[in-house]
């Protein structure tokens, strides 16, 4: 059977991915748990209902339980025949929140649609729309892109006016992490060493040359490096959030015990959740959550492995895309949380405090289950083997 007739259903003793399941089941509940504990203080002071944050999230996870069944149920050939239309439709959402009187501006960005008591971020859709125009684009063009750099220069020029809207907004975080799941894909999708290296410098220099152009994205850059030299300025969360890694030493205070979550750690809730969870789990805690997120992303680059054998090429390079962008957006977090990175913005996938993150990770995971039943329901028998090896 060609394995690409993905609109076939029937059931031949499908079993979807245990492993997977169980590290995203795991992180989307010990985000839950996190969540209320980091959020009880900031919700009861903040708005009289300790557990509104909680509710809010509670009502994105039931809708991102609905997004992972929808693209459970649709059959990924039709991403891949939407491509083009999936790229527009990302850089429609990332131009409509910059329109005056539509985008909502919290904190001095423009990050928001506001779609009635929802507030949708509009850079977690697009980037996974853009990962979806990636793949196909490298399925398409896989001869231009491994032996001409226009073939690599043409994606490239969709992801820069995407960054430049993500910067307009301004969302420095969200535009790094594009940058490096588009490169990363590109790279896995063949193009030569030479022309990632052409187009790779000029990257660099210029995000160089904005974090250099603006004293702000200089000062959050730069003060990582030494927050105790201005601990009630410009190094004042990072260093709040070390003092939270410290008393959490081995196996934490307790859960729901935090200091650091009482208004001394800014975004305890959202950016620096993950602090929260190592004083209050310690190390034990904080280890165990990076080896669920190891688990996922491994699973989804062993499903991109298995899916090429298969030689279901679009899902292989889907499936790799969201192992990277998630892995890498997770890294960024943890390593901004322990003073490895400067501060950038960014959520913890599926921990973190923010209805359009979760949803669309759970997105994510519908997309990694339609795959992981397409390859097993069509493909070539050694990539049976991979995942059941004998």
């Amino acid at each position: 059977m060609n394995a690409r007739s993905y609109t076939m259903i029937h059931d031949d003793g499908f079993e979807p991915d245990a492993v997977l399941l169980v590290a995203s089941a795991g992180l989307l509940l010990l985000g839950m748990v996190m969540l209320t504990s980091a959020s009880l203080s900031i919700g009861e002071s903040e708005l009289g209902q300790p557990f509104f944050y909680l509710g809010r999230q509670s009502i994105f996870l039931l809708l991102g339980f609905v997004a992972a069944l929808f693209f459970v149920v649709v059959p990924t050939i039709v991403w891949e025949r939407s491509g083009l239309m999936l790229m527009i439709v990302a850089l429609l959402l990332l131009t409509v929140v910059l329109l005056p009187g539509i985008g909502h501006e919290v904190n001095g960005s423009t990050r928001w649609l506001r779609l009635g008591p929802i507030g949708l971020q509009v850079s977690e859709p697009a980037r996974l729309l853009i990962i979806m125009y990636l793949a196909g684009y490298i399925v398409r063009h896989r001869a231009e892109l491994n032996e001409r750099f226009t073939g690599f220069l043409k994606p490239m020029l969709f992801v820069a006016l995407a960054c430049v809207m993500l910067l307009a907004e301004p969302d420095f975080g969200a535009a790094t992490v594009l940058v490096i799941t588009a490169l990363g894909l590109l790279f896995v999708g063949g193009v030569r060493i030479r022309d990632f290296a052409v187009l790779l410098v000029p990257v660099v220099s210029g995000l160089a040359a904005l974090a250099i152009s603006s004293p702000y994205r200089m000062r959050r850059l730069t003060g990582f490096l030494n927050p105790w030299g201005d601990p009630y300025d410009s190094g004042f969360q990072l260093t709040q959030s070390l003092i939270a890694f410290g008393r959490g030493e081995w196996f934490g205070v307790g859960l729901g015990n935090s200091v650091q979550k009482l208004f001394y750690l800014p975004e305890a809730h959202t950016d620096f959740v993950f602090a929260v969870l190592a004083e209050e789990l310690g190390f034990v805690g904080a280890a165990f959550t990076i080896v669920l997120f190891a688990v996922l992303v491994w699973r989804a680059l062993c499903l991109g492995r298995r899916a090429a054998f298969a030689g279901c090429d679009f899902q292989a390079f889907l499936a790799t895309g969201i192992g990277i962008w998630l892995g890498m957006q997770a890294a960024i977090n943890i390593g901004v949380n322990m003073g490895l990175l400067p501060t950038k913005g960014l959520t913890l996938p599926m921990l973190s405090y923010g209805g359009s993150s979760l949803l669309v990770t759970c997105a994510c995971i519908g997309v990694l289950l339609r795959i992981d039943y397409e390859v097993s329901q069509f493909c070539h028998p050694a990539a049976r083997k991979i995942r059941h090896p004998s």
